[in-house]
């Protein structure tokens, strides 16, 4: 069997697993990085959301940006883990998640999942007035603060 070297330390080359029979599509190899990890927590958790109560969602933007941008600050000790902005004439309500915030408060990736959950159906509520079953949120909740 040849010996090959690897000289520029680039690690191995070529394909390391044939694609998915079913897909065609390349298996993944490790995991997800940071930011597509909680584009993913934010894609199910809308998705969830939209199971539990299909019209929640109509009129509402979702958007992630990495840290809270506030003008005037914000009061208390806490950084604010998202935003909601009520509906004006010519804008539709918004929903904002801090990405950092969130994932400086969670201790592992499935607490993060279930974080960002939490905090879109909170805001949701705020902003729809449905209540907090309606939306998705029949896990417990007391246990997070």
């Amino acid at each position: 069997m040849p010996r090959r070297r690897d000289r520029h330390d680039r690690g191995m080359r070529g394909p390391m697993a044939t694609p998915n029979p079913l897909s065609g599509r390349p298996v993944p190899l490790g995991r997800p990085t940071r930011v597509d990890y909680f584009n993913e927590c934010v894609t199910n958790a809308m998705a969830d959301i939209a199971a539990a109560c299909p019209d929640a969602l109509n009129g509402i933007i979702v958007g992630v940006e990495e840290v809270p941008h506030l003008r005037g600050g914000w009061t208390g000790d806490r950084v604010p883990l998202s935003a909601a902005v009520e509906p004006s004439r010519g804008r539709k309500a918004q929903i904002v998640i801090f990405e950092r915030p969130l994932e400086h408060r969670a201790t592992s990736r499935g607490q993060l999942r279930r974080l960002v959950h939490r905090t879109i159906v909170e805001q949701l509520s705020t902003l729809t007035g449905r209540s907090l079953e309606d939306l998705g949120g029949d896990e417990d909740w007391d246990d997070w603060d």
